[in-house]
């Protein structure tokens, strides 16, 4: 989760962003078989989440989320990508991926993992051009929904330059806080604002801003299990932005104001992926790994999104190869792409 460390390289983010090339060869997947019962609480819970701000969960059967304590969330940060190590196509993730995009605007959206084969064990290893940080070894990960760069609104980069970049994660991250438990948080990024930090965000340098909200404790769960993983996100000017973690019966939640960086008013696309655990690290899956990807978003249309290329926010990586990206009409419109080793 690591910041640019240039304006040409965000200029260049959001001009491909904004030209929504389209991606590789459509590739067509099977979906696998899901019990019934389980995709309905799921639906239930992503049509009404948590009812306030705060920290929530939900067991199914029941659709009634029950209010948790929240907790502080450490300084960790996701980096974006380094100029210097952007596009090593031998990863997956610091500026190589594939992400959605759409031409109006993102309230929902949700990744997951329809197709899981081979993977038998996980590590997370340092990366030299991030200076090997992270929160490593076997078992540390994290998924990451992420928004894309994009201007941020008057008030959000209020005090410093009007043309920040605003960012927001969503974040699922085992040993994130504590060892043996998991953190479901988000993260706020005001890139590119090139002035002392509001007082509520704390400093990444090279004038940029972050912050964490706080995070609801989630099961530490080993990456074997990635296809009974998800994360919602969503975002309502006026309202709440939610993450909401769900590992089979149970779903963990965190929402708090959109106006940390308003990006209600300006998600338009984004990336989806298990990368390495903070820091710029990278998730080194043992060879024979597959896995599907799946990124689906609410945006009041069936028209099938763009499937960009070559595209991506954190600098986390992981090391998988990318095969072809297809885009889909759905009610739930999304891009689906596969990567193996």
């Amino acid at each position: 989760m690591h910041t640019p460390t240039t304006t040409a390289l965000r200029r260049m983010i959001l001009i491909a962003l904004a030209a929504g090339a389209a991606a590789a060869a459509p590739s067509v997947f099977a979906a696998p078989t899901l019990d019934v019962a389980h995709v309905l609480w799921h639906k239930s819970l992503q049509q009404n989440p948590a009812p306030a701000t705060g920290c929530f969960h939900a067991t199914y059967p029941s659709a009634q989320w029950v209010r948790d304590q929240c907790h502080a969330t450490p300084y960790h940060y996701s980096p974006t990508p380094r100029p210097a190590f952007k596009g090593a196509h031998d990863v997956v993730g610091n500026g190589h991926d594939y992400a959605i995009a759409i031409k109006g605007l993102v309230s929902q959206a949700e990744g997951s993992f329809p197709t899981v084969r081979g993977v038998t064990s996980e590590q997370s290893v340092g990366v030299p051009a991030f200076g090997g940080g992270g929160i490593l070894g076997p078992n540390e990960y994290t998924l990451q929904l992420n928004s894309n760069f994009a201007y941020g609104s008057s008030a959000a980069c209020a005090g410093g330059n009007p043309q920040c970049l605003v960012w927001q994660q969503f974040i699922y991250a085992p040993d994130y806080a504590q060892q043996g438990s998991a953190a479901v948080f988000m993260q706020y990024w005001l890139i590119g604002y090139n002035a002392p930090c509001p007082s509520n965000f704390w400093d990444a340098g090279n004038g940029d801003c972050y912050v964490n909200s706080d995070y609801v404790p989630a099961p530490d769960i080993p990456a074997t299990q990635l296809a009974q993983e998800s994360i919602t996100a969503s975002a309502a000017t006026g309202g709440n932005d939610t993450v909401t973690f769900t590992y089979g019966n149970t779903a963990y939640s965190v929402s708090a104001p959109d106006n940390m960086v308003y990006l209600a008013s300006v998600w338009n696309g984004g990336e989806f992926n298990v990368v390495g655990n903070a820091g710029g690290s990278e998730a080194v899956f043992n060879r024979g790994s597959f896995m599907q990807v799946k990124l689906a978003i609410t945006d009041g249309s069936t028209a099938a999104p763009y499937c960009l290329q070559n595209y991506g926010t954190t600098g986390e990586t992981n090391n998988l190869n990318l095969m072809w990206c297809s885009a889909r009409s759905a009610a739930a419109p999304y891009i689906q792409f596969t990567q193996l080793n």
